[in-house]
């Protein structure tokens, strides 16, 4: 194997992330339209309904959230609770498949939580080759007090989650064969900086994104060749947000910028403004109608609920910026990534 920093440094022809950059339409070159968790405008979200009515009405891409359930079935499910979605308050970690099999959303039309299997044979019908997916790998977290005191018992239990996620995550692609590939159609969500290279072990050759909404804590993320951004859209605008997305355009080569999670109309606009790759939305044909009818010129207005809202977030990252990176890792660990990209 040659060398390390070669390695790092070469660049392809052909992005492996290309599949997710946007789009050149007879309206203009738009953003990718990507269904939040399915169409979860009118769907209970996560579940195959979300998943079909998003391709039904055009959606490019799927954004679906990863746990594992006791048993090491690779779930689709936002919270690592059933409590929200499914009334039951217990953790998914200590449910087997066959019993969380049986339950049904709280939401109408009421359905069961699928598998990632059940997406990817769905996903495999014929005239569908080109949705793509982009996997929100969630992991499980020590708490602030058990990172502060060293609790490295904690610790070993949610770095062996996080190997045991990985590694299913890509014995389940492996299972099922699609007639395009999937590392052409699956993008993999990585949070944390301490976990990237897990992507690069278990899913050489996927193309990588990180989910976050910190810029000063994705910036590292740019120094590892065609890593792209996928960023909370509430903490992009601004001036730190500005130097971020210019930082990424610059290494645009091989990366691609997408912004969640999009649902008011003039944010809408204002994204599509900013030239990304994608937009992650809980109603996806809106935003669909949205990159038909958009004016460049189109003065923008925001509501003030939204710049209260966006206002918030900032103070939350603030507050909140120190006990994140301390559960999730100061910096990319550039030795191990190596070392990932070698093996």
């Amino acid at each position: 194997m040659a060398a390390s920093v070669p390695l790092l440094e070469r660049k392809t022809e052909t992005p492996p992330s290309s599949f997710t950059f946007a789009k050149d339409t007879p309206h203009g070159r738009r953003p990718q339209t990507i269904a939040h968790r399915g169409y979860k405008a009118t769907n209970p979200e996560n579940t195959m309904s979300a998943f079909q009515g998003a391709v039904e009405i055009g959606a490019h891409g799927i954004e679906t959230d990863l746990h594992l359930s006791k048993d090491g079935v690779v779930l689709l499910s936002h919270d690592d609770t059933l409590k929200r979605c499914f009334g039951k308050d217990e953790k998914l970690i200590d449910c087997n498949w066959d019993y969380i099999k049986t339950l049904r959303t709280l939401k109408t039309p009421h359905q069961p939580m699928p598998r990632l299997i059940d997406l990817l044979e769905y996903l495999t019908t014929p005239g569908l080759e080109d949705i793509w997916i982009l996997l929100d790998v969630k992991i499980l977290l020590p708490s602030l007090m058990e990172v502060i005191m060293g609790n490295n018992t904690a610790q070993t239990k949610v770095d062996n989650y996080a190997d045991d996620l990985f590694r299913l995550v890509a014995a389940t692609l492996a299972d099922v064969k699609s007639s395009r590939p999937w590392n052409e159609r699956v993008l993999v969500g990585c949070w944390a900086a301490k976990y990237l290279p897990l992507c690069m072990k278990y899913l050489p050759g996927y193309p990588i994104t990180h989910n976050g909404f910190s810029a000063d804590y994705a910036r590292q993320f740019l120094k590892v060749p065609g890593v792209g951004i996928n960023m909370f859209q509430m903490l992009i605008v601004g001036p730190r947000g500005n130097s971020l997305l210019r930082e990424v355009k610059k290494k645009k080569a091989d990366r691609s910028i997408l912004l969640w999670t999009v649902n008011e109309e003039s944010w809408m606009k204002w994204s599509i403004r900013q030239d990304v790759d994608g937009v992650i939305t809980d109603d996806p044909k809106k935003f669909l109608e949205v990159c038909k009818s958009y004016d460049k010129d189109e003065k923008l207005r925001h509501s003030r609920e939204s710049w209260k809202a966006i206002f918030r977030q900032h103070i939350r990252v603030l507050m909140y910026g120190l006990s994140f990176r301390l559960k999730h890792g100061f910096w990319v660990d550039m030795e191990k990534v190596k070392k990932s990209l070698e093996s």
